[in-house]
């Protein structure tokens, strides 16, 4: 019988993403620690080694044998062949539980332009954007102030903001050295504000308070501004009753739709006509300072407390009661 505290803590990965998720990784692992179980630690190094807690190589072959050592599997990888469902398949075909949204959830949501056509049919409103790709990006004529991203990058990586038409060849080359598909969108004005949508196995949705980042006038919170300083994040967001109503209902309402599981952040953007949907991470940072543990802090229920309640929920055996739920400040 595979003992209920083994918990295989999977990070790094072959993408930009890397050191992000190797810093995730680290404090999810230490974090389990803390709580009693027994955290099986491997990496994906960036030529897609994978590698055990003394980094010896041990192949996909051994990482397998790993995972089917412990009872619950937790994914901590940022970006491309992780975040986007990647490792959530390879669990499903190792019959390993894992913790976070299954293989069509993360890939839908890792895509920005599938989730703007998934929102469109909800009704639930996105920044007007164009989709490029290298065969057609020649054909696009800058108009107006645009960002250009990435479809499926991490990170904020490729992501430039556009006011004059001579900035447009540098920004359409550095999104796709991420991507061979990206996206211009329109410049939204507007304040960033991010919630974290927890699925309970009883089929319940827990929305923590919203998070608000603020950044400078005309400015966005690309990657320099996440890693490359100290964020100024607002827990709990200044917001009236009703927005605060309209922005988690339209985020519990993505994460149905694209079938999310474990944590999700939805960021929007608020505007003066109200909430616009900007991305949903099925993966988003898990240090003690990333978003969704600032949110669910401002609840009083600690990052320890919060990753021991993810990992019993991915357990079957172990779907937590009412008192511990309780206890973790969950009702």
């Amino acid at each position: 019988m595979i003992p209920t505290s083994r918990v295989a803590v999977i990070g790094g990965g072959r993408n930009c993403e890397h050191e992000v998720s190797l810093a995730s990784a680290a404090a999810v692992a230490d974090a389990l620690e803390r709580a009693g179980y027994h955290a099986m630690r491997l990496t994906i190094d960036p030529n897609g080694v994978w590698r055990d807690r003394e980094d010896r190589p041990i192949g996909l072959a051994g990482a397998v044998q790993v995972l089917r050592s412990c009872a619950v599997a937790f994914p901590v990888l940022h970006g491309p062949h992780g975040e986007d469902g990647t490792l959530a398949a390879l669990c499903d075909l190792a019959d390993v539980p894992w913790v976070g949204s299954p293989l069509g959830a993360s890939a839908l949501a890792m895509d920005k332009w599938a989730t703007k056509l998934v929102a469109g049919a909800l009704g639930i409103a996105t920044v007007p954007a164009r989709l490029l790709t290298r065969a057609n990006a020649h054909s696009y004529t800058f108009t107006h102030p645009v960002v250009v991203k990435p479809v499926a990058a991490g990170s904020s990586r490729g992501v430039s903001a556009l006011r004059e038409a001579a900035g447009l060849g540098p920004a359409l080359d550095a999104a796709f050295t991420y991507d061979d598909r990206i996206l211009v969108e329109d410049l939204m004005i507007g304040r960033e504000i991010d919630l974290a949508v927890l699925g309970r196995p009883d089929g319940s949705r827990v929305v923590a308070p919203a998070l608000e980042i603020v950044v400078p006038d005309g400015g966005i919170f690309d990657y320099a501004a996440k890693y490359d300083g100290a964020p100024d994040f607002l827990v709990p967001a200044p917001l009236d009753e009703l927005t605060r109503t309209q922005l988690e209902q339209a985020a519990v309402t993505m994460y149905d739709a694209l079938g999310c599981a474990g944590i999700a952040r939805v960021d929007f953007f608020l505007a003066e006509h109200g909430p616009v949907l900007n991305e949903v991470n099925t993966t988003p940072g898990f240090t003690a300072q990333s978003q969704v543990p600032r949110m669910f802090a401002a609840t009083g229920v600690s990052f320890d407390a919060l990753l021991d309640l993810l990992v019993r929920d991915a357990m079957p055996a172990l779907i937590p009661g009412p008192d511990h739920c309780q206890k973790h400040g969950f009702a």
